[in-house]
């Protein structure tokens, strides 16, 4: 029986497995949980409620099946919640201030809880996914980054391709839906000849690496100062494209790198985070991104469960313990 008071509040989708592990972990520990979309299910009976005056906050959830105070909250995980796209009933612009008042209201109620601890904060989230400020962190932080141009001059981004002399790849800076003839279309990463650039490249900004070569691929998974170490071996240059074609198996992670990732999340400050690198035949270990909110149960079962009762046990302690 969990002897601490509060509930830990789960903001994610009803679809969101990964977050099943963690909550049967937390069921198993007997601590109350409340999970919620704030996206869609406030519109389907769900109710948000906060006062502010001075010196005291409060505020109330109501779902379907409880009832919460939220200074009462324990922790918060933020993990997959549906975007705020407002009532389903409600046409164009009406739909669009429904949407956007409910992202600013809500958003920051469920940000700026008094005494929770966040997994992570939705600001430190949203901070910590821009491809650029990740890589200026990574090198304050003593990590190894790919030589990279960020450019929407065709002629620049030529340049720097043909100048790499293991070759270059091309990736997005956001995983942005995308659609062929009415079909989802992932954006990979993949490599790019100097031939290909057009001035096409000036209708946005367009990020350019050098090609690390690379013996594998490395996914490490922070959470608070616990690190879970995987080697993907895979055929392809982007190992997410084709997972059934990966093997996986643990690695240890280099003491140097395992000091630059706590420095890196504590830039961010972050709980957690999914870096992946690629590692040369000398050792180099080269930052290519890192998630704040990745996913991590595809992993090997017994990395997948150890990933979530740390989690967990974020969850579980709260802020003060």
């Amino acid at each position: 029986m969990d002897d601490r008071s509060g509930s830990v509040l789960v903001l994610t989708n009803p679809l969101d497995v990964t977050a099943d592990a963690v909550l049967r972990v937390l069921g198993e520990r007997r601590v109350p949980v409340v999970r919620l979309d704030p996206g869609t299910d406030l519109h389907t009976g769900a109710s948000l409620i906060a006062t502010y005056r001075t010196g005291a906050q409060r505020g109330t959830l109501r779902t379907a099946s409880r009832e919460l105070d939220l200074t009462d909250v324990r922790s918060v995980w933020v993990r997959r919640a549906s975007p705020y796209e407002g009532p389903s009933e409600l046409d164009g612009q009406d739909r669009r201030f429904a949407a956007s008042q409910s992202l600013w209201a809500t958003g920051g109620i469920l940000a700026s809880l008094p005494h929770a601890h966040y997994v992570n904060h939705p600001w430190a989230n949203r901070a910590a996914e821009h491809k650029p400020a990740q890589l200026a962190a990574a090198q304050s932080c003593g990590l190894t980054v790919p030589d990279t141009v960020i450019t929407n001059r065709a002629d620049e981004a030529r340049e720097f391709v043909a100048a790499q002399a293991a070759g270059a790849v091309y990736k997005p800076l956001w995983n942005t839906p995308y659609s062929v003839d009415g079909q989802p279309h992932a954006v990979w990463v993949r490599e790019v000849d100097p031939a290909e650039i057009t001035d096409a490249v000036s209708v946005c900004p367009h990020l350019f690496q050098a090609k690390v070569p690379k013996v594998f691929d490395a996914r490490v998974t922070a959470v608070g100062d616990r690190l879970f170490g995987l080697r993907i071996d895979s055929p392809d240059l982007d190992w997410r494209r084709r997972q059934n074609r990966m093997r996986c198996t643990p690695i240890d992670v280099p003491e140097p790198v395992a000091r630059s990732i706590d420095a890196y999340l504590g830039q961010f400050r972050l709980v957690f985070g999914a870096f992946d690198f690629a590692v040369t035949a000398s050792g180099a270990w080269y930052f290519l991104e890192c998630n704040p909110n990745g996913q991590w149960a595809w992993q090997p079962t017994e990395t997948t469960t150890t990933i979530a009762h740390s989690l967990a046990d974020q969850l579980q302690k709260g802020r003060d313990a």
